[in-house]
């Protein structure tokens, strides 16, 4: 299973131990060996979303400097590049990365320039955060603007979202559509349908994760209505406890009901998964074809925020 395309992983969910390993030499920290890395990253039974958020402290002590950021950025794209992805968004949030004294423009540079080493096409989405003060917020959404199409792709809005509704953030995507900035949204996870709603209020064309949508028909009408895609993330909903099960997922009636949905890993190191297991696991649960399965990639890269041009060389590549 090649030529892939993941739409929503983010850089800290997604450290590998060589990566974390190989950053950590370069700027001359000492880290524990495999195991402990194991347990403190790798969430094995988590209760929910507030918990495996906690798996994030250990990778982003790693992500405080230039150098670890664009290395990581670099080695991140390279191991997916040996996954069989062929196209990647990668999103993170820079006010997480200012600790030891780093701009958040800075940290968007590094990321930049660690996207530039490597020969896979991607590209960037800077997090807004929950939690945040608007005044961190609002400069994540001008670096967006300054970086937009120079790596830089679009906004995001991430964090405890059954903590920080998505409804007390609208300033930031009003900001974000006069200029002009794409945008997805976190929503539905965590919280329920009216997540999704205020998500498109706001003017998403794309939800992070969006599985909660099903509990309201009302919804799934509007989402198809207004042609919105569902960055659906399986083993990371099984992770924060959303639901048991990959088959109580409720990807087939999303499907039948017409819905863009599209497979990614979230957090692939902390949820202990790789794309292609997540789309072997929704392949063997919902009994899907090949060619569902190709479908799903064509949706992931028709939703992307990537140019014209690079949407039709992945296109070109995904149906050979």
């Amino acid at each position: 299973m090649n030529n892939l395309v993941e739409l929503h992983l983010h850089l800290d969910g997604a450290l590998s131990i060589d990566n974390c390993k190989k950053i950590s030499k370069i700027q001359n920290i000492d880290i524990p060996g495999d195991v402990e890395i194991s347990n403190m990253m790798i969430a094995k039974d988590c209760h929910d979303l507030n918990e495996l958020l906690t798996k994030f402290e250990f990778p982003l002590s790693l992500l405080q400097t230039y150098e670890g950021i664009k290395n990581a950025v670099k080695n991140l794209q390279d191991e997916l590049i040996e996954q069989g992805i062929i196209y990647a968004e990668i999103r993170f949030a820079p006010e997480f990365h200012t600790r030891k004294g780093l701009t958040q423009e800075e940290v968007v540079n590094a990321a930049i320039e660690g996207l530039n080493l490597s020969k896979l096409k991607s590209n960037l989405i800077l997090c807004c955060m929950r939690g945040n003060s608007l005044d961190k917020n609002i400069e994540t959404v001008k670096l967006a603007k300054k970086y937009l199409d120079e790596g830089v792709c679009a906004i995001d809005l991430a964090g405890a979202e059954g903590i920080y509704p998505t409804k007390d953030y609208e300033d930031i995507f009003k900001y974000a559509k006069e200029l002009e900035i794409p945008f997805t949204i976190h929503a539905g996870e965590a919280d329920g349908p009216s997540s999704v709603y205020d998500a498109i209020r706001f003017g998403a064309k794309r939800i992070g994760h969006g599985v909660r949508s099903i509990e309201d028909f009302n919804l799934i009408k509007l989402i198809k209505e207004k042609d919105i895609t569902l960055e659906i993330c399986p083993t990371s909903n099984i992770c924060t406890a959303v639901y048991n099960k990959i088959s109580d997922i409720p990807i087939k009636e999303l499907l039948d009901n017409g819905i863009n949905i599209t497979i990614n890993t979230d957090d692939p190191v902390i949820c202990n998964t790789t794309l292609r297991e997540d789309l072997l696991l929704v392949k063997n649960a919902f009994n899907l074809s090949d060619e569902d399965i190709i479908k799903l990639q064509l949706n992931a890269i028709n939703a992307s925020f990537a140019s014209k041009e690079v949407k039709e060389e992945i296109i070109e590549r995904i149906m050979k």
